[in-house]
């Protein structure tokens, strides 16, 4: 069974297989199987022999593949006559020979016997593809940099690698103080600042204080409830007429979490409970505002409850007796179990992490020695919400309007006032701007300074040696025009010689082009 011409060789070369190496095509011999041994001494009879090296080597693995296939239980005509003559031996023996004359006839690919291994299907001798060598990428320096070839022309630049030494920590400062505020941002300090909170009530078209007149509008009175954060406990301003705010604090509403007002259900039997909750309408506001119709006096409650943040709880008695802490939120009143522990040296020394209760504290815990993990759970029964605020005001609707000089003073929690200019510090990007429009400038001027020095490199290699420097520059301009060509690896120097066709390779890659393209309409071995 002669060999198709139109199936390549499939060498072993790459494969892991039971026989080793054996597969592997020298680069001295030829690596195409497809002739018979008449056809090569046909065709190359004085240029193509094989050494005797290869010949021994031909032997020992035709004997270890006719080994392993006895162990297969199969025999080397049996492996031919199923048409897998080809296994990636070079030997020109393992092809039966044909007629060089005769047209090759299409066939369908072996099929691979059971036992046998599978072989690799890629050859060791492959006709290499020249592709253009990868652009090596420059490291591309910093813009603002100067390269030490400029700093040994010019001494004076070591003065503006010191100011860049200079600017890096700066920066490196002003990226830490920025990371500061916005880790502070996240929990503003706060400072604890008297809310004054104004009570009083106006009224119009009553009665009793103005004639009666026909198609009058209906008496109404109006409940106003207001405040402000006291400066420095001196508030000049009277009740009725408070409408400055600090911009700097945040507005009325803000302070409370929800807010009650309750009506006399006599005289208001259809609405008289108004709630206010700070979730439903998070806008603040600089107070709340009641308006009904209305010509009677009565008495008004209010509820106050204190939206704290983070929030805060009311100890128990025992708890109270131990801090001497009323409300509080719950990471002080830990730290301020932890302080008492501490200051009495309750700390138990054969296991840090539990303490031993006083008589105060067993009151507290109930327990002879407490673990420290366990505090924030044994204190939430110790826990509950702060007291809300109750109010009283008496509507009236006579004398001198706004009516009410009562005042109540509340203990509120104000977030330090320079937590707005460090929040409109880190969003101001006029001075970032101006900062990045003089990097830009100094940039450009290094970019110029760069390609100053480069020009000056050159005609200073040229005024030095014209002819080695002509011949270098030549030289360099034709390997980027290889390069941008995509022949950088090939030497068009040594291709001009004699030398480079007598290399041992020449003799196996004109065979393998002779089977991988033949001639059209020609008999020579490869055609179709």
């Amino acid at each position: 069974m002669s060999m198709n011409g139109n199936n390549p060789p499939k060498g072993l070369g790459a494969s892991s297989s039971p026989f080793g190496n054996t597969g592997m095509v020298p680069p001295s011999m030829p690596g195409n199987p497809g002739f018979s041994q008449a056809q090569l001494s046909a065709g190359f009879q004085a240029q193509y022999q094989l050494s005797q090296a290869q010949a021994q080597s031909k032997a020992q693995a035709h004997a270890q593949l006719q080994a392993h296939l006895q162990a297969q239980g199969l025999s080397l005509n049996q492996v031919q006559n199923a048409g897998i003559g080809n296994l990636g031996l070079a030997s020109p023996s393992m092809s039966t020979p044909g007629s060089a004359s005769a047209k090759r006839i299409l066939q369908k690919p072996p099929m691979r016997p059971p036992g046998v291994p599978v072989m690799n299907t890629m050859s060791p001798l492959r006709t290499m593809e020249l592709t253009p060598a990868a652009h090596r990428k420059k490291q591309k320096l910093p813009d603002k940099h100067l390269q030490d070839r400029v700093a040994a022309i010019l001494p004076e630049s070591a003065l503006y690698t010191q100011l860049l030494e200079f600017e890096a920590r700066v920066d490196n400062a002003l990226a830490r103080k920025k990371v500061d505020i916005q880790e502070s941002l996240k929990n503003p300090p706060c400072v604890q600042k008297t809310l004054r909170i104004y009570v009083f009530n106006t009224f119009a078209n009553q009665v009793k204080t103005i004639p009666q007149k026909p198609n009058a509008e209906p008496p109404t009175w109006t409940l106003k409830i207001i405040g402000r954060i006291l400066e420095d406990g001196v508030d000049p301003d009277q009740p009725g007429f408070v409408h400055k705010t600090n911009p700097l604090y945040p507005k009325f509403s803000s302070f409370f979490k929800r807010v009650t007002i309750s009506l006399d259900q006599r005289l208001y039997p259809d609405n008289h409970i108004i709630i206010w909750e700070h979730a439903r309408s998070p806008t603040p506001n600089e107070g709340f505002e009641v308006k009904r119709n209305g010509d009677k006096e009565f008495t008004v409650n209010i509820r106050l409850e204190m939206n704290y943040v983070p929030e805060k709880f009311k100890l128990s008695s025992a708890l109270r007796e131990v801090l001497g802490i009323e409300v509080d939120t719950r990471p002080r009143i830990i730290a301020a179990i932890w302080h008492y522990v501490k200051a009495r040296k309750l700390q138990n020394p054969n296991d840090p992490s539990f303490f031993n209760c006083d008589a105060q504290l067993l009151k507290v815990f109930g327990e002879e020695k407490v673990k420290f993990n366990m505090v924030p759970q044994k204190i939430s029964q110790h826990l509950s919400p702060p007291l809300p605020i109750h109010l009283e005001h008496k509507i009236k609707l006579s004398g001198n309007s706004p009516v009410g000089t009562a005042c109540y003073d509340v203990l509120v929690d104000v977030p330090f006032p320079i937590q707005r200019e460090l929040s409109a510090l880190l969003s101001n990007s006029e001075k970032s701007k101006e900062i990045e429009a003089c990097d830009e400038a100094i940039c450009g001027a290094i970019r110029k300074i760069h390609e100053h020095r480069r020009r000056r490199a050159f005609f200073l290699g040229f005024s030095q040696s014209p002819v080695e420097f002509t011949n270098a520059l030549i030289e360099s301009q034709s390997l980027d025009v290889k390069m941008v060509a995509g022949e950088g690896s090939r030497s068009t120097e040594k291709e001009r010689r004699s030398d480079f066709f007598n290399q041992p390779w020449v003799e196996d890659a004109v065979i393998r082009y002779l089977n991988r393209k033949p001639a059209a309409g020609s008999d020579v071995p490869g055609s179709t």
